[in-house]
């Protein structure tokens, strides 16, 4: 792997120190100041996480659930983890919800909230979460036969706190299909049924079901149409509007075969019968939710409010070409800042775009104004906090034509750095019009051949006026670029936690038209 270089011919204009209110706690505990120990997002207290699954929202709670080990930091007997937020911001950990039994270990799958009673789980008053999941028997896979994968069914009727498994357990057999598997299930109202999206090895399989019990396959998709590097896993199935109409959106996991290598996300846009899905573009055509190489197995909330009216997605900050021996010790993984999806217009037709939640403003601190101007010239700027670990929003608007007598840069961006050494960039090329995160010197690579990296991501707009938002947080960035049109989500593990950041331009100059960085609350 290459690894790239600031060589001294690179142009600084602003080192911007973290005040030192960053990422403090109002009562710190030791779990928040472990090394790589994330300040704002999701991560389990210990052990083993990756897919988020069942989440739903259900009075005035948003419920996470998680592919968890409880025994291990590393993968094994798959359980799932629960946490609520009122915010999705502050999360609570709750315990255990599902648990392995006689018909094996609990993968990824969803929940919904049965409003209508149709499963007779609950009442019309009180009614049901309903989890649908997939059931992974170890024992039938050993034996060499592929149907060792079958959907089963739990439900709660005390707001998600305890859960009981369905006596007829499993809902939905194994038609003999390895990886048969992740059930996402949602209400379709035209044709008053339930719907599963299931991963079935190398497609989507949908089904039907008018009470959640008794499935009915309806159609498959997607075997001549998309990415096909690897399995297909954890899909979701939604509607959403644009210009007054509606379109339906399929995500669809893949491992491997991600764009930048190993795990990611694509998606399909096009229409859902309530049977067929058909996808408006070409067979040929694959498009990405994330360009990074840590976003992964990521699906949507059910039950969000109608007043609400947000399609909220989160994913797992994770990549299965490392997953189980990256540099941290009592826990591992995290999920990624929750998303609002949305549908947009751009240069490359309609596709789906991602923005923050806007609830994560709440931890925003006193503002740092960047001064406008040319990216031109060398400036240190002294004064970091280096106590307390990065975190925080970097909310910049670059101009590319700037009238400057150097010339436009090849390279500009955003480079986290500290005093061993170590770094970070963030950044745009205006010939290749790419985005990139180049974490080759990052710190500690040397767990995985496949870490140490130059991501890139081609860029979907022609505008001369780029915005870019990072959000930084100890060992991960998250770059939104031109409102989202354009998503990279990476992690890294530095030596010592990154203290400074730095506006570069390489060869050239750039304008920055305006730049804010906002210090983060810890949410510990």
């Amino acid at each position: 792997m290459k690894h790239f270089k600031i060589s001294t011919s690179l142009v600084l204009i602003a080192v911007m120190a973290v005040v030192m209110s960053s990422c403090q706690t109002e009562a710190p505990q030791q779990t928040a100041r472990e090394q790589h120990r994330l300040q704002f997002h999701f991560t389990p207290d210990s052990m083993w996480m990756n897919d988020p699954n069942g989440m739903v929202y259900y009075n005035g709670e948003y419920h996470l659930f998680y592919q968890y080990y409880p025994d291990d930091a590393v993968w094994g007997p798959m359980h799932w983890g629960h946490a609520i937020s009122t915010d999705l911001v502050h999360w609570e950990h709750l315990p255990v919800a599902l648990f392995p039994d006689e018909h094996g270990w609990i993968f990824s799958g969803s929940a919904v909230v049965d409003y209508k009673n149709t499963s007779g789980l609950g009442t019309a008053e009180a009614p049901a979460l309903v989890a649908i999941f997939t059931y992974h028997n170890p024992e039938i896979e050993k034996e060499g036969r592929d149907n060792f994968q079958t959907q089963g069914l739990a439900y709660s009727t005390d707001r998600g706190r305890t859960w009981h498994k369905y006596a007829q357990n499993p809902v939905l057999d194994n038609p003999g299909i390895r990886d048969f598997r992740d059930p996402k299930v949602m209400w379709y109202q035209a044709g008053k049924k339930w719907i599963m999206t299931l991963a079935a090895q190398d497609h989507i399989a949908f089904y039907s079901s008018p009470n959640l019990i008794d499935w009915t396959a309806e159609s498959d998709y997607g075997k001549t149409e998309g990415a096909h590097g690897g399995v297909w896993e954890c899909p979701d199935l939604f509607p959403m509007t644009i210009d007054g109409q509606q379109k339906w959106v399929l995500l669809v996991s893949i491992n491997p075969g991600g764009i930048n290598g190993g795990s990611a996300t694509q998606y399909f846009i096009g229409d859902f019968d309530g049977k067929t899905f058909i996808n408006e573009n070409a067979p040929e055509t694959v498009l990405w939710v994330d360009w990074g190489k840590d976003n992964y197995a990521g699906v949507t909330w059910a039950g969000i409010p109608d007043e609400d009216g947000r399609r909220i997605f989160i994913g797992w900050m994770s990549n299965w070409q490392y997953a189980t021996t990256v540099p941290t010790e009592r826990w591992r993984s995290a999920s990624t800042l929750p998303r609002t999806l949305l549908l947009e217009n751009t240069n490359a037709g309609v596709r789906l775009i991602s923005q923050p939640v806007e609830e994560l403003k709440k931890l925003r601190l006193v503002p740092i104004q960047l001064e406008a101007g040319m990216i031109s010239a060398d400036k240190i700027v002294e004064g970091i906090d280096k106590a307390q670990p990065m975190c925080g929003e970097l909310d910049l608007t670059v101009m590319m034509r700037n009238g400057s007598q150097f010339g436009l840069a090849s390279e500009f961006g955003v480079k986290l750095s500290n005093a061993a050494g170590e770094q970070v960039l963030i950044g745009y090329e205006p010939v290749k019009q790419q985005f990139f995160v180049d974490r080759n010197q990052s710190g500690k690579t040397d767990f995985n051949e496949n870490f140490p990296a130059r991501v890139i991501a081609q860029r979907i707009s022609h505008d001369e006026t780029i915005r870019m938002r990072l959000f930084i947080d100890v060992a991960s960035v998250e770059l939104f670029a031109d409102d989202g049109q354009t998503v990279m989500t990476n992690i890294f593990f530095p030596n010592l936690d990154f203290d400074t950041i730095t506006l570069y331009a390489r060869n050239g100059s750039i304008k920055l038209k305006q730049g804010t960085y906002y210090p983060y609350k810890s949410i510990w």
